[in-house]
């Protein structure tokens, strides 16, 4: 809140996980902080961005790609995966009908519990729909892929508000099906460049996802049932690992753009109306980039600017922190830049292979530090485990708020 307390969300939620118009009113307008409402107006410029892009970017080769699909030459990668069998059709027709009549009968038998009428799932698999192509041109020029994940909740919030698992409905079978999709054509792509049967890789994906899906699920509920005080940072220990920073900001986006819902933040009933500006700030953008491009057509490095990436590179913030950034951004420069300038031949011969080892070295870290230390109660304090060092974060933006003496936050 606005005096530096934290929001009494729980206040504002009645029994049917509703908004409480009149607890709300009483409680006062949701305050979030200035990083937190900035890397929303980030993710909304993204969105734009990416729309505008592809369409002066690519969109004359999309229509022209589009025309000549059906009678078009094939390469030698398509003439050699000639040699396997196919993917039969129905197999992803029927896919499909399964998988939308299951959501369906969530979404009306057990309406009382998502809240998410029919329509929406409509609606979300819609949305997914028509954002998996320019999304997936982003991604396989750029090998980053901006996300739905805001412009689903903030859709659902204008029109379903004070519906917190709605929004989280609708934001899953929105945002997850166009990131799924988008990851399963990255798949075949590689498996098509690989030589690898296109019925294998089917098989695999959906193998893949079912035991994946009841891993991750099962693991939840275990965690949930066995580690006390999980996710409640105020109960747990200075050093608890147990903070579940993703699952917070899955929360707090729950409450902002479900419960509250968007006019009530960012619309006429909210505080921070401004940050709408960066949908058209997003959206002009690229018309920058191709103005110049078009000016300077020799200058082959303007093409280089992709704008939806540059604006996304802050999309993990938060949960990811200024120490996260810093440590991606000396690693790539050093790698990308440096080593790249100098020692092109090592760069190409071991870049990639570096990057993969440390990949996996963090996983490998994260299980070990996990058997070696938190199984066994201990745990590392240093420097590097005591936040961003930024004790003005937390301070109340409220005037005349007076902490005490003791306190570094500022009286405005």
């Amino acid at each position: 809140m606005s005096n530096g307390t934290d929001y009494d969300i729980n206040a504002i939620v009645n029994k049917q996980f509703e908004l409480d118009y009149d607890a709300y009113n009483e409680l006062g307008r949701v305050n979030i902080s200035t990083f937190f409402a900035l890397s929303y107006g980030l993710s909304f410029a993204t969105i734009a961005a990416t729309i505008s892009h592809v369409g002066l970017f690519y969109g004359k080769e999309i229509y022209q790609r589009f025309r000549v699909s059906r009678r078009e030459d094939p390469d030698i990668h398509t003439k050699l995966m000639r040699t396997y069998e196919d993917i039969p059709a129905w197999w992803f027709y029927s896919l499909t009908v399964l998988s939308m009549a299951v959501a369906l009968i969530l979404c009306t038998v057990l309406i009382d519990q998502v809240q998410l009428p029919w329509w929406g799932l409509v609606f979300a698999c819609g949305m997914s729909f028509v954002f998996t192509l320019p999304i997936s041109i982003i991604t396989a020029t750029t090998n980053q892929a901006p996300g739905l994940n805001v412009i689903s909740e903030y859709a659902m919030g204008l029109i379903r508000p004070g519906y917190p698992i709605a929004n989280v409905c609708f934001k899953v079978y929105g945002y997850m099906s166009m990131s799924q999709a988008v990851a399963f054509l990255s798949d075949f792509k590689l498996g098509h460049y690989m030589k690898i049967p296109p019925r294998s890789m089917f098989v695999v994906q959906f193998v893949g996802t079912i035991v994946a899906g009841t891993i991750n699920l099962s693991v939840a509920w275990w965690l949930l049932g066995s580690v006390e005080n999980i996710c409640h940072i105020e109960k747990l220990s200075a050093n608890s690992p147990w903070t579940c920073p993703n699952d917070r900001v899955f929360f707090d986006a729950s409450v902002i753009w479900g419960l509250v819902g968007p006019r009530r933040i960012f619309g006429p009933l909210g505080n921070y109306a401004a940050i709408n500006y960066f949908f058209l700030i997003g959206a002009a953008s690229p018309f920058v980039v191709y103005i110049f491009h078009r000016i300077f057509p020799d200058q082959k490095w303007i093409l280089l600017i992709n704008l939806p990436v540059l604006i996304n590179a802050t999309a993990s913030m938060p949960p990811a922190t200024a120490v996260n950034y810093n440590s991606w951004l000396l690693v790539g420069t050093i790698f990308n830049f440096f080593v790249f300038r100098y020692r092109k031949r090592w760069w190409q011969r071991y870049n990639y292979i570096f990057s993969a080892a440390m990949d996996a070295g963090v996983a490998f870290m994260a299980v070990l530090l996990y058997f070696a230390l938190t199984m066994q109660n201990r745990s590392i304090v240093w420097w590097g485990t005591a936040g961003e060092h930024c004790p003005l974060a937390i301070c109340p933006t409220a005037k005349g708020v007076d902490l005490g003496p003791d306190s570094v936050c500022p009286v405005f």
